[in-house]
């Protein structure tokens, strides 16, 4: 069946989830024609582009303010398309705070939504949930506590298991990887990921450069710093100094898959750790205006995505103030050396990871549920 189905994604791993999907829906249907808002991952499914996602990524309060006559263009942009193709299906991944508002609007066309990638309303701003029972056909949620959480809002919601699941291994042995990096074989290696966002790096460098220095006083390591696409190496070679940590363009899977242990700041990074068995510390600090807001309006147990799903404490966290060299120091020297503990941490890993997979791949379930809609 000749369809028009609109895509949209606004950061690299929406890009990426997006793009998974697509190509299963191409299975499904040959003749389908996808356009909309897409990176990389998405122009190289064949998707049209009618907004570049590069242009929708911006980060913090302040950044989103000075770009919004820009972000509002885009949007303008994308709803004509929308307007004028009149697809017979929407799917917005992730980037709620512009995602929302273009479902609000697909919705008052007549155009079914299916969401990829919930917004944390189960952490904070609940007032969204009433917006997407509204305006969202079919939630796709990649965390299993968010199935239930959504439908007892009324939300109509499937769970896929994350679409990361079934992708991250490494791609070299640890012996090649060892070698190709020149890294010392007896000695532990430690992986260092600060963010992939240069703002969150930035805050968090300090820090880390001075745990690995007090690592290293105690204990000869190896220490990688993985810089993602959106920071690029250069940007961490001239703000190391003297420090021994190696900074090295991508491989981040590699890196993570044949560490002793990774200082992993909360976000992604820390998923695919879990799924890759990596034992780490994990942390995350924002300028004190934000944590001030946010300790109002956030309501969880934990932070860390790893500790959520688990359910249970499985990864230190090291929050705002208690994110400082000393304490980072002192929880990866204590996993370094007590095996109990990194044994005890790496079956809470495999829990997580086993509660990842959810049955068969995502994007296979996510093409399921937008068939249901489709031909139902």
């Amino acid at each position: 069946m000749h369809q028009k189905i609109l895509v949209s994604a606004g950061e690299a791993s929406g890009d990426l989830y997006a793009a998974l999907l697509v190509a299963e829906l191409r299975r499904v249907w040959p003749d389908a024609e996808f356009f909309g808002c897409t990176g990389p991952r998405l122009r190289a499914a064949k998707v049209r582009t009618v907004v570049d996602a590069a242009s929708l990524a911006v980060v913090g309060l302040g950044e989103v303010v000075s770009h919004i006559p820009r972000i509002y263009g885009e949007y303008r942009k994308l709803l004509a398309a929308a307007e004028q193709e009149r697809p017979a299906l929407a799917i917005l991944t992730d980037s709620p705070d512009f995602h929302l508002r273009v479902a609000r609007q697909l919705h008052r066309r007549g155009i079914p939504v299916v969401y990829l990638v919930a917004p944390q309303a189960w952490a904070w701003r609940q007032g969204r949930v009433r917006e997407m029972r509204r305006t969202i056909r079919r939630l796709l949620c990649i965390f299993p506590f968010e199935e239930e959480f959504f439908a007892r809002h009324g939300v109509s919601t499937t769970y896929i298991g994350h679409p990361l699941a079934g992708l991250v291994r490494p791609a070299l042995s640890r012996d090649e990887f060892f070698r190709k990096h020149r890294l010392a074989p007896e000695r532990p290696l430690i992986t260092v990921l600060p963010g992939s966002r240069r703002g969150e790096a930035m805050r968090h460098l300090p820090a880390l450069l001075d745990a690995v220095q007090r690592i290293y006083r105690e204990q000869a390591v190896n220490v990688v710093l993985p810089a993602s696409v959106t920071t690029g190496a250069a940007f961490f070679t001239g703000r190391l100094g003297r420090s021994p940590i190696q900074v090295i363009e991508g491989e981040s899977w590699d890196a993570m898959a044949h560490a002793d242990l990774a200082l992993a700041a909360s976000g992604t990074v820390t998923v695919e750790a879990a799924l890759l068995g990596t034992p780490m510390v994990t942390f995350y600090k924002v300028t004190a205006a934000s944590w001030l807001a946010g300790k109002f309006l956030v309501d969880v147990p934990f932070y860390s995505m790893v500790n959520l799903i688990a359910g249970r404490a499985v990864v230190p966290e090291l929050m705002q103030s208690q994110m400082n060299g000393p304490n980072l120091a002192r929880q990866a020297l204590r996993l370094l050396a007590d095996e109990p503990a990194r044994a005890e941490m790496k079956a809470g890993l495999a829990d997580v990871r086993q509660k990842l997979a959810g049955g068969f791949a995502a994007p296979q379930r996510a093409a399921l549920a937008i068939q249901e809609i489709l031909e139902g």
